[in-house]
């Protein structure tokens, strides 16, 4: 997630250097051929590149809209996340009987891995690492078995919590308390392997793409007569606001690729960690993750 800092100039222009070639290729060859085929190109009234960028900026603001309703639809589901891992560990506490602290401290720290590993696997890291000090290593040869690493997480708590029911640790009304903050949590994680699955549609890219190619063509065309010292930079400089807006709804889309502009998933599986353990009076409580540099992971 991009925090409220000074973004480095590279990393802008990192994102759309491939696209400034093409463009000064292009403008290159425009310039070159209304040079060259000066008698036979008509000149090309400014009201038709205006009328281009106009669509552009239509179909711009349109993909930023639904680029930022994934994005924060994303942000929303960690939140509930956030809030349904405290209510798991505080309802644990509040209906088992006491003299069961190591059987709460076995389902908090699988809720925590759970966060971990649901960041991971939305990444397409490996969804086991990070989580070995949380579970023992029977829940690791369990959860080996299994395609969906949190889902196998969950299954082992919903386990646990029925074993404690039928050995009378758990009345029936607290179970089901406790089994409906699993279901939100199941909830969640189908909501955010709903948007990693659904993939923006391609051609929309492709076809905006194209649309701003055809706008510095006739953009091109229309100022000719300028000396190219002037019209290629200006060319540029139009090209760089359309394609860095492109980028910014591009990358904010798909809210869960291990980018900087990605939900910041590892640092609140960090602040769940950190409530959890201060819940359980747990004396190795992490500090909060830490910027690298811009953007928060």
């Amino acid at each position: 997630m991009l925090l409220n800092k000074q973004i480095p100039f590279s990393y802008i222009l990192n994102k759309i250097k491939y696209d400034l070639i093409y463009v000064s290729v292009l403008a290159a060859v425009v310039l070159y051929v209304t040079n060259v085929y000066e008698n036979l190109i008509p000149d090309m009234p400014l009201t038709i590149p205006a009328f281009i960028g106009t669509a552009i900026s239509i179909l711009l603001s349109f993909k930023l809209n639904q680029s930022y309703d994934r994005w924060w639809e994303a942000r929303k589901v960690w939140g509930s996340i956030v809030n349904d891992s405290r209510s798991f560990v505080l309802q644990l506490q509040a209906f088992v009987v006491n003299d069961h602290e190591n059987k709460i401290r076995t389902l908090a720290y699988r809720q925590i891995a759970w966060c971990y590993s649901l960041g991971q696997t939305l990444r397409n890291l490996d969804p086991l690492t990070g989580i070995e000090n949380f579970v023992s290593r029977y829940d690791l040869s369990e959860l080996k078995k299994h395609n969906n690493k949190p889902l196998a997480i969950l299954q082992l708590n919903t386990l646990d919590l029925m074993n404690l029911k039928e050995q009378g640790k758990i009345d029936v009304f607290s179970h089901l308390q406790l089994d409906e903050t699993l279901v939100r949590l199941c909830d969640s994680q189908g909501k955010t392997e709903r948007i990693k699955s659904t993939i923006f549609p391609q051609t929309y890219r492709l076809f905006l793409h194209f649309i701003i190619y055809l706008f510095i063509v006739t953009l091109s065309i229309s100022l000719k007569d300028l000396d190219w010292y002037f019209e290629v930079p200006l060319l540029l400089l139009v090209a760089s606001a359309f394609f860095l807006l492109e980028k910014s709804a591009t990358h904010m889309q798909d809210p869960f690729e291990n980018k900087p502009t990605d939900t910041a998933m590892t640092a609140i599986a960090r602040t769940i960690e950190i409530n959890i353990k201060q819940l359980l009076k747990e004396g190795n409580v992490p500090e909060p993750l830490k910027p690298n540099k811009f953007y928060l992971s």
